[in-house]
């Protein structure tokens, strides 16, 4: 029995350090355990921070992008305005020479329309005669009867191309139309974007048409039209020197259609090929 009671009381002992040893582990674990909760709680507004840190930086990158686009239409728009300038300069130019020559015209066959008056009234008059004679010789009416219809001929045709350049600039631009997919011809929108950009290849290259059979396209028409300004421009900047070409062939390719534009200028060197496709990215 004495042995019985000291063996229980030892294991008595032994029961209640084992307690106080498991309460310590327990305590110190649950210190540990709240310790990470705080470093957790601290990592997730971290994380919050730096999320919104990094959303700010997001909308910042977006608006300078856009800014950085803007600035780069606006660049196109200033070299397509300069273009488009000249283009139209070239005949306002001569219709307004034309302009100031037929007002000549008209003044010289007023002076002879007046002569014949005078005649008219004293048809009797040798001094008359003479006087309307020495008119028509000075006003040359044989060559007038030439050139007037010459003049007109001319400016009639200026007038007309720079009424295509305005309406190939409306085309190109579709200022009319919302921005909506829509069926358009290709051709056509190929056609006008060259006489806008005339000015940018007419010193430079040869355009070579090599179009296709092609069906109306659903698309952005004037999306498409930029593209190809821009690589027909592009085209034109790469030759140097001679003369050069540009080709422009279409095709059907099953159920796609195809633009292809070439140039025999000095290519894109092989360390930029892979940053064709990069915003802003110029030589």
């Amino acid at each position: 029995q004495k042995t019985a009671e000291l063996d229980l009381r030892r294991m008595h002992q032994e029961l209640e350090m084992l307690v106080v040893k498991r309460t310590h582990e327990l305590a110190t674990t649950n210190a540990k355990m709240e310790e990470d909760i705080l470093r957790r709680t601290a990592a997730e507004a971290e994380l919050v921070r730096r999320n919104a840190e990094l959303t700010e930086l997001n909308r910042k990158l977006s608006m300078t992008q856009e800014q950085l686009m803007q600035s780069e239409k606006l660049a196109s728009i200033g070299q397509l305005a300069a273009g488009v300038a000249h283009e139209i300069n070239n005949p306002i130019g001569y219709i307004f020479s034309n302009f100031s020559t037929l007002e000549t015209y008209i003044g010289s066959l007023l002076r002879m329309l007046g002569a014949y008056e005078a005649q008219e009234r004293d048809r009797s008059s040798e001094s008359a005669a003479r006087e309307l004679a020495a008119v028509r010789d000075e006003v040359e009416i044989d060559f007038l009867r030439e050139d007037i219809p010459a003049l007109m001929s001319e400016s009639r045709e200026g007038i007309t191309r720079v009424r295509k350049i305005v309406q190939d600039l409306k085309d190109f631009s579709r200022a009319d139309t919302a921005l909506e997919w829509q069926w358009a011809n290709l051709h056509q929108g190929i056609d006008s974007t060259l006489n806008i950009v005339n000015n940018e290849i007419k010193y430079k290259a040869d355009v070579i048409k090599n179009y296709g059979a092609l069906p109306d396209v659903e698309c952005l028409p004037s999306q498409i039209n930029q593209v190809v300004m821009n690589l027909v421009v592009n085209a034109a900047h790469a030759i140097d020197g001679a003369r050069g070409t540009i080709t422009i062939t279409t095709r059907v390719v099953e159920e796609d259609v195809e633009i292809e534009i070439a140039d025999n200028g000095s290519g894109i060197t092989p360390e930029n090929l892979s940053r064709i496709f990069d915003p802003f990215f110029t030589t």
